[in-house]
């Protein structure tokens, strides 16, 4: 398989998808991206992008004007499809599938012999085995994994890659991290190694599609367990009056101690969504998953109620709320524990609600409706009323305690550990 001979469909050009095209466009590959967003296709088709991600903008640009990047809204004939759409949790925290079973209808028509298809989309285990059941009731001229009718080798390989990516640092760790190719057989996962290889440094290594499929969970999983201990911790510092910055520093430092830091809560589509769908498997057994995932949405609901505690306390001054993005220096809004905590505050104080969110051009429509506003950090810190630090960017690491001009400070993330934390003792002295 050479670079210059494949041609390749993207199926969903979101924050994975898109760079995953780029990139493979970029090594000489040509690249069909799919999106069934007209407007996301016509912004690719014109060079530009729709989401925020560090150099995507000019590698996008160059590969689109080279034609080796061609955005469509419906899949084209290729030699390797890849399926990289959202698998997001209902309303009772199950996973849904359904944009993954759709982009599989969507491709069914244009395979042909030979075919290598890829899930690299986050999924319940088993879901790669679903596509390849749904291919072959919607393809029966071709054979699949499990429907060879004697044949040595199905005529499509199918197999299962999920990325692990930073947001911030994908086109960097799409090349160098070690990739889990996991085949529906040992010759599928062989085929989507090689093809891996064309573009990824790091090491791929072959395993089964259900193993694969229950990596990328358990990795989440695990991050989001010692999220919840740090957060834990937090809450009881909080309740007995100790800094639970200092605690943590402090005890990193036994050799083998390493807590991670607290926050709002957690976000992203990654770690607040793929522990559900191991709790959803075998929800008897996954006691401490389901747990880890309850105190880390309660932690966001805690801030909730520390802040309302501070603006009851202090009716005549301004509240600024500053981030509202799931993690620092990205814009993605999705899964974030801050843009919950501000739609609450908004929804219950209206036009008090400031927000100072440099990755994002305009608020989200409930915000807005709700009379929040959003304002610029030098205005936030010139009014000396109550700064609630709910997200870690560099432009509010780098405000000193100078020119905080007196604000009262809630600060989640213990950036500003040198200002004072606000108890409720303290609060209440100072009204």
């Amino acid at each position: 398989m050479r670079r210059n001979d494949i041609r390749v469909c993207v199926v969903g050009l979101g924050y994975i998808g898109l760079p995953t095209a780029a990139l493979i466009a970029s090594r000489g590959a040509t690249v069909i991206g799919v999106d069934i967003d007209p407007s996301v296709v016509a912004t690719i088709a014109d060079g530009r992008i729709h989401i925020a991600e560090a150099d995507l903008d000019g590698l996008v640009q160059k590969v689109v004007f080279s034609k080796k990047l061609l955005a469509r809204g419906e899949p084209e004939p290729a030699d390797v499809f890849m399926i990289a759409v959202p698998t997001p949790l209902s309303g009772n925290k199950k996973p849904v599938i359904d944009h993954v079973l759709a982009a599989a209808h969507s491709i069914a028509p244009h395979l042909a012999k030979g075919n290598l298809v890829i899930l690299e989309s986050t999924s319940p285990v088993g879901t790669t085995e679903q596509i390849c059941d749904l291919l072959a009731e919607l393809r029966p001229d071709l054979t699949f994994p499990g429907y060879e009718n004697g044949q040595a080798l199905p005529d499509i390989a199918i197999a299962y890659c999920p990325e692990r990516v930073l947001p911030g640092r994908i086109l960097i760790e799409l090349v160098q991290n070690d990739r889990c190719v996991g085949g529906l057989t040992p010759a599928c996962a062989a085929r989507a190694r090689h093809f891996y290889e064309l573009f990824v440094r790091g090491k791929c290594i072959e395993t089964s599609a259900r193993t694969a499929e229950m990596v990328k969970l358990t990795e989440n999983a695990f991050r989001d367990t010692n999220i919840a201990f740090a957060n834990e911790l937090s809450l009881i510092c909080d309740h007995v009056g100790i800094d639970a910055w200092e605690v943590i520093e402090l005890a990193n430092r036994h050799p083998r101690v390493d807590i991670l830091k607290p926050g709002p809560g957690v976000g992203g589509h990654c770690i607040a969504v793929d522990p559900w769908f191991i709790v959803d498997a075998a929800p008897h057994q996954a006691r401490l998953i389901r747990v880890s995932r309850e105190v880390n949405d309660g932690k966001a609901d805690y801030v909730f109620s520390r802040v309302r505690e501070l603006i009851e306390t202090y009716p005549e001054r301004n509240v600024t709320c500053l981030g509202i993005t799931f993690k620092a220096n990205v814009d993605d809004l999705r899964e974030s524990p801050a843009l919950e905590i501000v739609e609450r505050l908004a929804a219950d104080c209206g036009s008090r609600i400031q927000v100072v969110e440099p990755f994002v051009d305009e608020l989200p429509p409930l915000l807005a409706k709700h009379g929040a506003r959003k304002i610029e950090l030098e205005e936030a810190l010139d009014q000396s009323g109550i700064l609630v630090v709910l997200v870690d960017h560099d432009a509010f690491r780098r405000v000193g305690v100078e020119r905080r001009n007196g604000a009262i400070v809630y600060d989640t993330r213990g950036i500003w550990r040198h200002t004072p934390p606000v108890s409720r003792e303290s609060a209440a002295q100072l009204a």
